[in-house]
């Protein structure tokens, strides 16, 4: 547990050295927090993919043929074809965009 709350105070200082930040398989990274609602993410080999989150705001939206306002995230999955299948990418994306719609504070599970 130290050696996380290392990484993770380290991380928020920007103390990161690239050996601290090498060797994983999947990325998660939330360039939201920084206003972006679209960017392009690079993987960074190794590493099998990468998954952007970006900010959330209120967009029109199409509900039962009516227009409506709704609070929108886009998500951006960048992988390597040559370990993951597109369809195999396409139904991650999916069961996330499934989960994150029907999340309430009830359904969180760790």
């Amino acid at each position: 547990m130290r050696a996380l709350n290392d990484l993770i105070d380290r991380s928020r200082n920007k103390q990161l050295k690239p050996e601290d930040v090498q060797a994983g398989t999947f990325t998660l990274n939330n360039t939201g927090a920084t206003g972006s609602i679209a960017s392009q993410p690079i993987i960074n080999q190794p590493q099998a993919a990468i998954l952007t989150t970006e900010s959330i705001v209120k967009r029109p939206v199409v509900i039962n043929d009516a227009i409506a306002v709704r609070h929108m995230m886009n998500m951006c999955l960048s992988f390597d074809h040559r370990i993951i299948d597109g369809m195999m990418a396409g139904q991650f994306l999916g069961t996330m965009k499934k989960r994150l719609e029907e999340w309430t504070p009830g359904s969180i599970q760790l």
